[in-house]
């Protein structure tokens, strides 16, 4: 599948070369300097990752946020992705290693959900944007909604 849309992209960028060989370049040192903004990102994503693997065995993750610690695992998994602050794509992959660590599913599920969902560390600038009220029933559906695809992705997976 990778050679595929490897095949498919640099096609693609062959063709654009033939079109307007200046707006491919432009468009080249545009996505590089994207590359460039994203590295340090990308780069924590792999510390991040490394130290929490190195820090935490297998037995040790599942017994935190494995499928034996059930409602518990969940409520924690959820509390770590409701006060952490982390864009998606070091969240997923973070995600993945703690699956193939032995993290359960819906815990995994809990984690991701309130991440993205949920801004405690964000609460205060939303509450001077959008009002107190808004702000706390917001975040504080997003939170009980992160139980619910936890139960779900349970049920289901």
């Amino acid at each position: 599948m990778n050679q595929i849309l490897y095949v498919v992209t640099f096609s693609l960028l062959g063709f654009s070369l033939l079109k307007s060989k200046t707006k491919t370049q432009l468009a080249l040192k545009k996505a590089w300097k994207s590359f460039e903004a994203m590295l340090p990102q990308i780069l924590t994503i792999i510390l991040v990752i490394g130290i929490i693997v190195a820090a935490l065995s297998p037995s040790q993750i599942a017994a935190i946020m494995g499928n034996e610690s059930g409602m518990l695992g969940v409520l924690i998994a959820s509390l770590i992705g409701a006060i952490t602050l982390m864009p998606g794509f070091v969240a997923f992959p973070l995600a993945a290693t703690l699956l193939n660590n032995g993290a359960g599913l819906p815990q995994i599920a809990a984690f991701i959900s309130s991440l993205m969902m949920v801004g405690f560390v964000t609460l205060p600038l939303e509450i001077q944007h959008f009002g107190k009220k808004a702000a706390l029933l917001r975040n504080g559906l997003a939170f009980v909604f992160s139980f619910v695809v936890a139960f779900i992705m349970g049920m289901v997976l």
